[in-house]
């Protein structure tokens, strides 16, 4: 369930979208740091734009480097990390490395087992650091396989637990901007959610995987209704994030949550316009 709330790139200022690139940057050269080359590949582009956010609410000293990666040999890449890069470097691990539980358990991946033993021993002792932030995501996590298990099709309430999970990673630390920081990530957590769902439903049905949105999606209005869930989710969590004091990178933050997360969706809608297309030619 990554890599949803990204930039929409055609709508960012060039500066912004080199400043972006630094933080993303960022965080990868963190994970290196931290957790060394299998953690880099966790990186994300949802937790990116957690490190943005933070980084910009409690107005984080920011050191500012360039160096080469395998990723780019021949130029040194613009690099910005700080305290809250750190902290989404660990939430980046930890997650994933629920993910990959869920997938191999799901879904008897490979690669996922693979990823679990490569990731397992520095993930349990990241997670020893942030005992509130974990307990709420094995908490909610276990809710939803439940919720597998016995094939519910309460979308609201699936979606519901990520939302939960997501608004504790939010809160950095307890304080004044507790409430509209858990609910902008409750709803964020929603729509994150029920996108995936969404954009899996097609293989999920093929392959019998658990969605919760099969019964809707039996609803001749389903597409309709699904657009309109996702609005509400989406705008709850935006009406959240305007009442935090953001000045620092709030063209990026905005134009992340008004446009970029919509990147997936439009794609998708283009894909289906292109194959009504071809079926009647």
């Amino acid at each position: 369930m990554f890599g949803y709330i990204r930039i929409c790139e055609p709508e960012l200022k060039v500066k912004d979208l080199r400043r972006y690139r630094a933080f993303y940057c960022g965080l990868c050269r963190t994970l290196k740091e931290k957790y060394g080359s299998m953690g880099q590949m966790t990186l994300s582009y949802d937790l990116t734009f957690i490190a943005i956010l933070l980084n910009s609410l409690y107005e984080s000293e920011l050191k500012g480097s360039a160096c080469r990666c395998k990723t780019h040999p021949m130029k040194k890449q613009e690099m910005l990390q700080s305290e809250m890069t750190e902290y989404a470097a660990d939430m980046n691990l930890i997650l994933s490395y629920y993910h990959l539980r869920d997938d191999w358990q799901d879904e008897r991946k490979p690669g996922s087992l693979l990823g679990l033993h490569a990731l397992g021993r520095k993930a349990k002792k990241t997670a020893h650091r942030y005992p509130r932030q974990c307990r709420v995501m094995q908490r909610e996590l276990k809710a939803l396989e439940q919720m597998e298990a016995s094939d519910s099709q309460n979308i609201d309430e699936a979606a519901g637990c990520f939302g939960r999970l997501m608004e504790e990673v939010l809160v950095f630390r307890r304080d004044m901007w507790e409430q509209d920081l858990r609910r902008m990530g409750f709803f964020l957590g929603k729509f994150i959610y029920i996108m995936d769902a969404y954009e899996d439903l097609e293989k999920d049905e093929e392959e019998g995987n658990y969605n919760p949105l099969k019964a809707l999606s039996r609803e001749p209005d389903y597409e309709e209704r699904c657009r309109q869930i996702l609005c509400m989710m989406i705008a709850e969590s935006t009406a959240a994030f305007e009442k935090l004091p953001c000045l620092r990178d709030v063209d990026i933050l905005r134009n992340i949550l008004y446009t970029g997360v919509w990147n997936r969706y439009n794609r998708i809608q283009g894909n289906q316009e292109k194959k009504k297309e071809r079926d009647q030619t």
